[in-house]
């Protein structure tokens, strides 16, 4: 997992030419591994086939 970050973090910094100091990687791969434990938990909730989104939405 963490070479994929690491080429995950590569890849993004170059495509949008930010610069990615050595001393920023920790924070940044930690922040990485709780957004996809977050998705993890949204993406293995279990939704009925059936259910429709709402039409409107409102707060």
């Amino acid at each position: 997992m963490d070479d994929h970050l690491d080429d995950y973090m590569n890849a993004v910094a170059r495509t949008m030419a930010l610069p990615l100091e050595d001393a920023w990687r920790p924070a940044v791969r930690a922040n990485l591994e709780v957004a996809l434990r977050l998705a993890r938990l949204v993406d293995d909730f279990p939704l009925p086939d059936d259910l429709a989104s709402a039409a409107v939405y409102s707060t």
